[in-house]
């Protein structure tokens, strides 16, 4: 089993050889290590020529013009060879059984396409970054991803998926809405092209906070401007792979039989294709077998309590809606008496 690890770099001169050794370091060596540098304006490119440029197992990629993140992804990929491809941002590390694990992980489970695992924060704030309790089989999330913009998947470090994946969507061309944060690329394309997903609950990577991470939560102020800008970005993205895809303008009829391959959905999943049903246009008798199958699916699997938490909720809501316009009924007749 071949494993590439593609490194993103852009002005992190003080980072990258760190993010390199800690590939080199690993308990089981990769095959490549694809640094791509992103015309950096700092020395960055003077260091990897200088400290890596020998080195078999490292291959520089030095662009000639900044094109941002979703770029390095691109040409990242294209020059890789693994069946493996691991992805590290250039101010992360890898703890050194990082590699073993995810190797492990997918021989352990061939049906896995796509394998994210939980961080070690460090710098200037220390804490695990967990996205679940325990390792899950998160199953299939494409139409989850179509019509909820699901996000199943977790920072660009702890991710890695087979290549078969990554060849259903990269090279992606909307590179001007994906200069940072193109992480997003990598788990909305994984899930729409049908990758099976897994999280491994194991801080196996670390994640470096400084204050200036090139990401969307600290590069950019979320105005109304920039949030309406993302969004047309995703909506432009998810378009452009469904339409790659060729799936038909009905893939809701199939969201009861995507929810089936989750073994041990939550409550948000469950929550998410009920929404997905229950907003659909399928005929009442076909919106109630579809409701049930995932009613049954979910209860099997251990979640009637949260079910009954769900619907109380619900039900809570109601009556808080309807009181509230009980309340407002009779001041609107006084207004307009007055």
């Amino acid at each position: 089993m071949k494993i590439s690890v593609l490194i993103n770099n852009y002005n992190y001169q003080h980072y990258v050889s760190d993010a390199i050794d800690s590939v080199l370091q690993q308990s089981f060596p990769v095959n490549e290590i694809i640094v791509v540098d992103d015309k950096s304006t700092d020395k960055s490119a003077h260091i990897l020529d200088k400290n890596f440029a020998a080195n078999e197992k490292v291959k520089l990629v030095l662009k000639d013009k900044n094109e941002g993140q979703l770029s390095s992804f691109n040409g990242g990929f294209i020059a890789s060879c693994g069946e493996i491809i691991c992805f590290l941002d250039a101010d992360d590390l890898y703890k050194e059984n990082y590699i073993a694990e995810v190797v492990k992980f997918y021989q352990e489970h061939p049906e896995c396409d796509f394998l994210f695992c939980s961080a070690e924060v460090f710098g200037n704030e220390e804490r695990i970054a967990s996205c679940y309790n325990n390792t899950r089989d998160l199953g299939y999330s494409r139409i989850a991803t179509l019509y909820k913009k699901a996000w199943v998947g977790h920072r660009t470090s702890t991710v890695s998926m087979r290549r078969h994946v990554l060849e259903k969507f990269l090279p992606l061309p909307q590179l001007e809405d994906w200069r940072t944060r193109a992480d997003d690329c990598l788990v909305f394309g994984a899930s729409i092209v049908g990758a099976r997903k897994f999280y491994l609950a194991k801080p196996l990577v670390m994640y470096r906070a400084h204050g200036n991470n090139n990401h969307y939560g600290q590069k950019q102020k979320r105005t109304p401007e920039y949030l309406d800008k993302y969004k047309q970005a995703v909506d432009n993205l998810l378009g452009f792979l469904a339409e790659k895809m060729s799936y038909p303008s009905n893939l809701y009829e199939q969201a009861h039989i995507e929810f089936r391959t989750i073994p041990k959905p939550n409550e948000q999943e469950f929550n998410i294709y009920e929404s997905i049903i229950h907003k659909s246009d399928l005929l009442v008798l076909n919106k109630l077998s579809r409701f049930l199958s995932i009613y049954i699916h979910f209860i099997s699997r251990g979640g009637f309590l949260s079910l009954v938490r769900i619907k109380l909720l619900w039900l809570r809501n109601k009556i808080q809606r309807f009181t509230l316009k009980l309340y407002r009924l009779p001041q609107s007749k006084t207004n307009t008496t007055a």
